[in-house]
C-alpha cells in the first residue's frame, strides 16, 4: 500500500507493533513439551488483546491463527495438538494480522533450547541477510538487487536460498503489489521499490535444496528431507533513505 495520510501511517504502525510484539512473546513463551497448537492459541490471545484479527485466518481460512513451522517445514506450518516442540528444534513463527483495516506481517526462526543440531550459523545468516538487504531498500532501488544481497550472504556462509517463496507488498490486505520480492537474484526482475509504500521483506535460507513442495495438507511447504530452513521477515515503510522498520519491536 501507499501511505497517503497521517491516518495511514498511524494505522500501519499500530498493526505492525501488534504483530511484532505477538511474535516476540510467542518466541519467549515456547518451551519443549508444548504443542504447536498451544503456542498458537497463546499467540491468538495476544492478538486479541490488541483487538487484532489473524490475517491468514480471515483472508485464507487458514487452520490456525499463526503459522508455526518446524525444521524442514519452510512455511505455512499448521498448528497441531499432535506436534510437540522438542529441545533443539528450529522453530519458525509467522504472525500477520489485521487491525482497523490495516495489515502487517512478520516472522522469525529460532532454536528452541540447546542448539544440538548446530543451527546457530543458519539463523544468524538469515538475520544478517535480512538486515543487509533492508539497509539498501529505498525508493527507486531495483527489487532484484535486494534478492542478490540475500542470496550472496547465504552462499557466503555455505547455505542456499529458497526460490519459490518470496516477500510481498502489504498494508490494505495481506498480499499486495509487488506480489513477489525474491530472496535471490533474478536478472529478469526489472521493477523498482517505490517511496512511501509498505512491503514485507523475507529471507528463506536453507541448509539443503532451493525449492519447497507442498506437504499434502494443503498448506505446509517442505524443504528437502533432512534440511533446515530459517526465515526472518519485517514489514517496512520505504523512504528516500533507509526504510522504517515497522515491526522492529519483535527484536529481530
Amino acid at each position: 500500500m501507499s501511505i497517503e495520510s497521517e491516518e495511514d501511517l498511524v494505522g500501519i504502525k499500530k498493526v505492525s507493533e501488534a504483530v511484532a510484539l505477538t511474535l516476540r512473546q510467542m518466541q519467549e513463551h515456547a518451551k519443549p513439551g508444548m504443542t504447536t497448537k498451544e503456542l498458537d492459541e497463546f499467540g491468538y490471545s495476544i492478538l486479541q488483546s490488541y483487538k487484532a484479527q489473524s490475517a491468514p485466518k480471515i483472508t485464507y481460512d487458514f487452520p490456525g491463527y499463526t503459522c508455526i513451522s518446524i525444521n524442514n517445514e519452510a512455511a505455512h506450518g499448521i498448528p497441531s495438538d499432535k506436534t510437540v516442540l522438542k529441545d533443539g528444534d528450529l522453530v519458525n513463527i509467522d504472525v500477520s494480522a489485521e487491525l482497523d483495516g490495516y495489515y502487517a506481517d512478520n516472522g522469525g526462526s529460532f532454536i528452541l533450547g540447546e542448539d544440538i543440531n548446530g543451527l546457530s550459523k543458519l539463523v544468524e545468516t538469515s538475520v544478517t541477510a535480512l538486515h543487509k538487504a533492508l539497509q539498501e531498500i529505498k525508493g527507486g532501488k531495483k527489487i532484484a538487487e535486494i534478492g542478490r544481497i540475500i542470496e550472496t550472504e547465504a552462499k557466503k556462509n555455505g547455505f542456499k536460498v529458497i526460490k519459490n517463496l518470496v516477500g510481498h507488498g502489504v498494508g490494505r490486505s495481506l498480499h499486495e503489489e509487488p506480489h513477489e520480492i525474491p530472496c535471490f537474484y533474478d536478472k529478469f526482475e526489472t521493477r523498482r521499490f517505490r517511496k512511501n509504500t509498505v512491503v514485507a521483506v523475507e529471507t528463506f535460507i536453507s541448509t539443503k535444496g532451493s525449492y519447497v513442495k507442498e506437504k499434502g495438507d494443503g498448506w505446509t511447504l517442505l524443504a528437502d528431507a533432512g534440511a533446515y530452513v530459517a526465515q526472518h521477515e519485517h514489514t517496512i515503510l520505504i523512504t528516500d533513505g533507509e526504510p522504517i522498520i515497522l515491526t522492529a519491536a519483535n527484536g529481530i
